[in-house]
């Protein structure tokens, strides 16, 4: 017969909402832009926030910022700040990082992903359909840094 441990209880994990919290474009050199050889340089940064609401709840927000330049010209800028709101019990310290680090970004990022796209197209542009990421390994990435960056001020 199975006890039922009270120490460790069962995981629980739930989105209670995704939500589009902040929303900018920027094409500061149109027309112009518009009058030359499209051959964009890309740039994307993503950063994620985490806010705790109560014991249990947590607001993780995934930032998005998009820039194409052609030549010297910044043809456009678009970020996007996906949020969603997710439960997450039964969780120990270690298991949240990760959650909150990584596999939430995840659940977000196609939602961001498409709100990219959608303001490029309204902004005259070839669509733009950002790659996946995996935020598994930047997690993990920034988790190793982090450790490397706490060595380093151990050795000074």
């Amino acid at each position: 017969m199975a006890e039922n441990d009270q120490t460790n209880p069962e995981r629980q994990f739930a989105v209670q909402r995704t939500y589009l919290k902040d929303l900018s474009f920027e094409s500061p050199n149109a027309p112009e832009v518009f009058r030359g050889e499209w051959k964009p340089q890309n740039e994307l940064n993503l950063n994620t926030k985490v806010n705790r609401l109560d014991e249990q709840t947590y607001e993780v927000v995934l930032s998005v910022t998009v820039t194409a330049k052609v030549g010297d010209k910044t043809a456009f800028i678009v970020e996007v700040h996906q949020a969603g709101i997710f439960t997450l019990g039964g969780f120990s310290e270690e298991e949240l990082g990760p959650m909150l680090g990584a596999y939430c970004p995840n659940l977000l990022f196609p939602y961001a992903r498409e709100a990219v796209s959608d303001l490029v197209t309204k902004g005259s542009f070839p669509q733009l359909v950002l790659q996946h990421v995996s935020f598994d390994a930047l997690f993990a990435q920034h988790q190793q840094q982090a450790a490397a960056d706490a060595e380093g001020a151990r050795q000074h």
